[in-house]
This record gives structure tokens, sequence and C-alpha cells, in this order.
């Protein structure tokens, strides 16, 4: 038996705003992390984390603090017995509702808090967390979803049979990510903020580490992007794969007309290239320049605007995130959707801890949803994981499975120490 008997939340922050690591069309942020830890009756703790970008990071704390009277003297098993009602505990809570509902700092708070209670979960479990979830009964998963809202999209009875079709194959689909790791894709060659050189020089030692897939930021002034694209493309050849980002800055007419730019360096997607909750503009934009796709997600509010960029077919990829929404079961809800649909899912990562987090979402993914590699990258971004005790490991441009018990989401105690905001030796 475990309960809980504590919620810690610390205020970490990364300087990365000075060296332009993390820049793109509307960022120049400190990576930052309201970082939880769950104290219990034993030797076991659980951690977890939302990513922000510096400034505000308190905020979110601060909804942590709000939501922790929920988890603390909880015993873990009783958490998963009624698992929806321990989500809806936190999503719906009557005094705090108004501060969303299911969106925003306070919806992030959430997915911190449950992601700490199911990497205790999963500690207590002896396994790490793609493990665990794959090895689940379909019922007990279909369990943790809240199907509200989004059952005209997808029934608890469609996502238990994408479940059961995933037990077929499963261990030949493990085998092969075990042998080969996981597909991957590299965002550190691209950053906004950083100089022609120095984009040429980090594209060619990524493509010479085996990267195949690379991702660059545009948003700026066109001439540049297209200058900038025409590096990357010139050094990576005809055969890889080149994504673009926009994060959001272009109007939906603006986005059309930069592609029709952009186009010939043939990128494989553009990503947030408008508005993040504007389906009908995305929608428009994915007629517009398709072949190209169109990828969001990574900051989408919950799983009813992923319903809806699919339902009118306004995505060509999933780009769930793994603490933006309310943590494993809302992430589950967004994975079984995109099944449904027949999107592929490639999750944001990059940030605090991020690429952590989605790996085992990816593998999960692969092993018991979409049950297919073609399409699907995880994205890598090679910043901040010294600070882990878990931390990611590649090996020619493919993820290593984790192998550790837990979510691989604890941070090293003299990492909170040093970035502990604001009275860490690195801030004051």
């Amino acid at each position: 038996m475990t309960t809980i008997t504590g919620v810690q939340v610390h205020d970490v922050r990364f300087p990365t705003a000075a060296a332009g690591d993390g820049s793109d069309s509307i960022n120049r942020g400190d990576y930052s992390a309201t970082y939880v830890e769950l104290s219990t009756d034993n030797t076991l703790t659980g951690a977890g984390f939302t990513f922000t970008n510096g400034r505000g990071n308190e905020i979110t704390c601060a909804a942590v603090r709000a939501l922790a009277p929920h988890v603390v003297g909880k015993e873990l098993t009783s958490l998963f017995a009624e698992p929806l009602d321990f989500l809806r505990s936190l999503t719906a809570d009557p005094q705090l509702r108004w501060l969303g509902p299911e969106k925003g700092a306070l919806h992030m708070a959430t997915g911190a808090l449950v992601n700490a209670v199911w990497d205790l979960r999963a500690k207590a479990a002896g396994k790490p967390m793609w493990k665990l979830l794959a090895s689940l009964p379909t019922a007990e998963l279909v369990a943790c979803v809240d199907f509200r809202h989004i059952d005209d999209a997808l029934t608890p009875s469609e996502a238990a049979a994408i479940l059961d079709k995933g037990l077929d194959g499963l261990a030949d689909r493990l085998s092969i990510i075990e042998q080969q790791g996981f597909p991957s894709y590299t965002t550190s060659v691209g950053w906004l903020g950083y100089p022609d050189e120095k984009v040429r020089d980090l594209t060619r030692a990524a493509y010479a580490e085996g990267w195949r897939a690379m991702k660059m930021k545009v948003g700026g002034p066109i001439e540049d992007d297209v200058r900038r694209a025409a590096i990357i493309r010139a050094e990576i050849g005809p055969d890889a794969l080149l994504m673009m980002d926009a994060n959001q800055i272009w109007g939906v007419d603006e986005a059309i007309a930069n592609m029709a730019r952009l186009a010939e360096f043939d990128p494989y997607w553009i990503e947030e290239p408008t508005h993040p909750d504007d389906v009908l503009g995305h929608a428009r934009i994915q007629r517009a320049v398709a072949p190209i796709r169109v990828a969001t997600g990574e900051v989408a509010a919950n799983r009813v605007i992923f319903k809806q960029l699919l339902q009118a077919e306004a995505i060509g990829v999933v780009q769930v995130d793994a603490c933006r929404v309310a943590g494993i079961p809302e992430v589950l809800a967004e994975l079984l959707l995109a099944a449904k649909f027949g999107v592929p899912v490639c999750p944001h990562a990059g940030g605090v801890g991020l690429c952590e987090l989605v790996q085992h979402l990816s593998i999960f993914d692969y092993l018991r949803v979409g049950t297919s590699l073609e399409g699907r990258m995880i994205e890598y971004v090679d910043h901040l994981h010294e600070h882990f005790t878990d931390p990611v490991r590649t090996r020619d441009g493919r993820y290593l499975l984790p192998a550790r018990p837990g979510y691989s989401s604890d941070l090293r105690p003299a990492s909170m120490a040093e970035f502990s905001f604001p009275d860490g030796p690195a801030w004051s």
C-alpha cells in the first residue's frame, strides 16, 4: 500500500534565451518547468512537471498547489480503482473550473500532477511507463479516458476495439524497436535565433551523426526563411526529411502564400502555421498546401480541439504534448482519436524533459494503438537532458527504449538546487 503524504512544487528555470536555444518566431524564453514531487508513506516518490517558457512559471506552480488537496492523503490503488473520478476531481473542481475549463495554466498544472501520480504508479509496478501502459488490460485503459465531449467522434467501444486489435502482433513490434530503436527527427539545427553558419554546421554534424529527418523554424522575413531552408536542404540532400515550424505566427492567407515560396524545398510538414485554435484555418491551409502536411497540437488546449482538427481533416500529423493537457489519460484519448481517423502521431518534444516523457507515449502508441511506424517520429532536441536521472538515449537518429521504472521524469537534486528560481545560484 502506498499513500501520498505530500506535494512539493518547484519553480525551475534554465537560462536558455541568451544563447538563442529554443528561439522561434514568437518565443525567446528561458526553458522552465513547474516540477512536482509526491512524497509517500514509503520510499517511493512520484515526479511530474509541465513545461513553460520562463516568466509565468510561478502561475502554474500556484495552480498545482491549489489542486494538491485532491491527491494528498489518497492511497495510490484507490486513485486508479476509479480513474475517471480522480481525473475529473482535478479537471472539474467546482471552485477552480472557472480558470479553464480544461485549458490554460490550470490544465497544465493538472497534467503535472496527474503525470506525477502515474509516475508513482509505474515505479510501484517496477516498469517503465511505456511497458506499464502497453501491459494494461483494454478495459482498464478505456476506463482512464474521459469520453465526455468527444464521444461523437470516438466511443468507448471503438476505443476498446482499437486497443484490443493492438494486442495482435505486439511482441513482434516490441522486438523491432528493441533492435532498431524508435524513429526520430532533430530540431536542434534550425532555431530561428541561430546565424546561418551555425545552422549549416549543426545540420552537417547532425547528418554525420545519423539524423535523416530535421526541422527548422520559419516565420521570420520570408527571404530569410527561404535562404535558411536552402542551406539545410543542400546539406541533407534530396532524400532526407525536412520539416518546418512557424510557431503560430502567420495568418491563414499568409501561411498559404509563404508555403508556396517554401514548397521548392520539399517540406514534409508545416507545423503550427497559424493560431492553434483556428480549426477551420488549419483546414483551409491543409487543402491549399497539400501534399505538404499540416501538423499541430503542442499547444492544443485539450482533447476537444484534437477532435475538431481531425473531424475537419485539418491536419496530417497529430502532435500530442505530454503535459500541456491533463496528463496520460487525456493523451490516451488523443492517441485513440488519431488512430480512429488514421492520422500518424509525432509528439511535440524539446523544452525541459518533454523528450523524456514522449518517448514513452510514442512507444505505447506503436505497441497498442497506432501499431505502425509509417509517418511516425519522435522530436529530439539536444538540450537539458543532463539534468534528468533517466535521460533519453539516441543512436543513429533513433530513440532507444527507456528501461528504468517510471516516466523518466525525475530531475537531479543538484539541478533543482542550481536552477531554482529566483534563489538558485544560476539566478542569484
